[in-house]
């Protein structure tokens, strides 16, 4: 047997290759991700002797490159998380590490786990795009947050309130909110009050009508009162306009990217053939739904329900010792933040709705009945969410 060490980083990785006993089959050395040396690494661990079997640790998207090039070589790759292989000791108790330990640590661990481990299977194309564009949205959406407070801080010292003038949810199109581009056009409240209440009326509806926004005269007179009454604290000059429209400009940008990946989101999940079924969950929306597909992946690759739910970072495993038996229900948080973070938003929208003979939510009112605390009832309604989620999702791939 033949255990390969794969200490994976960008642009290349450290491979070592141990047998039991210590046997040393190729000390530590580095290979990059390029085809010719990853062509000859694979040609390499198929001329050894006897089973080989590679082990490797999720290292973000830099492992990829090479399991997916061994995989498809017919070598056996497994990947394991990287907590697993930071609490291997490999029976020393010295601190020490570099790539070249981290190899031989982990063809080790190869060796000492030979049985258990797990094949890596890559994931689909659609699931792993859709994965990107998930974590690529999230990303815009915290750059759109701090740009729109940035924005609503500047409007604070031209048209204070101009933010909860409109309460027209976002253009599905390319994401505009009524009042940011009501802003671009009257950035200064004396925008609206330096004219009549005719001749603003008549430039607030020729602008509805140009950027496809409905327009009605008691709208335009609350705004003309609500300007009226407020003080502009920057003056109406030429060097506030350009911090404004800039402003808006970013955020307009932003907003477009957002929706241009939402829609994008969209089609890619609607090819998988869960999506229905994930859809008709209640508190799943257009962009909570992708997200939870995108999060969780293909079910299938879950031995059950409460390994989707471990991957999840929400189980509260046992801890006893003795005669203690802890019984803190905390959730582990080992596992997947950014699928808390989407369960969190589904247990929100549900709790929000109050649902009457929605399962989950029967779960999660019992709960809070109990005198649960708000994260406790919430995080244990998310795990009733992801039973549901597992068995109804799963069924729907075994259907298809």
């Amino acid at each position: 047997m033949n255990a390969v060490g794969i200490d994976v980083s960008k642009g290349k990785s450290t491979i070592a290759v141990m047998r039991p006993f210590g046997e040393v089959v190729a000390s530590p050395y580095d290979v990059g991700h390029t085809e010719s040396e990853l062509k000859e690494l694979a040609r390499f661990l198929k001329s050894l002797p006897g089973e080989t079997r590679v082990l490797m640790e999720y290292t973000g998207h830099y492992y990829e490159p090479i399991a997916r090039y061994l995989h498809e070589a017919g070598i056996f790759v497994s990947v394991v998380n990287a907590i697993l292989a930071h609490d291997y000791s490999g029976n020393s108790l010295r601190k020490v590490k570099t790539d070249k330990i981290d190899a031989v640590k982990l063809a080790n661990m190869a060796i000492d786990r030979w049985l258990g481990l797990k094949e890596y299977v890559p994931e689909d194309e659609i699931r792993q795009t859709l994965k990107i564009c998930n974590r690529q949205y999230n990303q815009y959406n915290k750059l759109k947050t701090m740009l729109k407070n940035n924005l609503i801080a500047l409007l604070d010292q031209t048209f204070p309130n101009v933010n909860k003038l409109f309460n027209s949810p976002a253009r599905k199109s390319d994401g505009h909110e009524k009042w940011v581009d009501f802003a671009l056009k009257f950035w200064h409240c004396e925008c609206v009050c330096g004219i009549s209440e005719r001749q603003f009326k008549d430039k607030y509806e020729r602008w509805c009508k140009r950027n496809g926004y409905h327009y009605s005269a008691d709208k335009a007179e609350d705004v003309y009162v609500e300007a009226c009454g407020n003080v502009g604290l920057l003056p109406m000059c030429e060097s506030t306009k350009v911090l404004i429209t800039q402003a808006i400009i970013q955020l307009q940008a932003i907003e477009e990217t957002l929706a241009a990946v939402k829609c994008e989101m969209q089609k890619l999940a609607s090819a998988l053939p869960e999506y229905d079924t994930v859809m008709a969950l209640y508190g799943v929306g257009e962009v909570l739904g992708p997200q939870l597909i995108a999060e969780i992946g293909d079910v299938s690759r879950f031995k059950s329900k409460k390994s989707l739910i471990a991957f999840a970072g929400i189980d509260s495993p046992a801890d006893q010792s003795g005669q203690v038996d802890n019984k803190s229900k905390a959730i582990t948080k080992r596992g997947s933040a950014s699928l808390r973070k989407t369960l969190f938003q589904v247990m929100t929208v549900i709790l929000q709705n109050s649902p009457e003979d929605e399962p989950v939510y029967t779960y999660l009112d019992k709960k809070r009945s109990e005198g649960k605390p708000y994260r406790v009832y919430m995080m244990a309604a998310a795990n009733k969410f992801l039973r549901i989620y597992y068995a109804r999702a799963k069924l729907a791939l075994v259907n298809t």
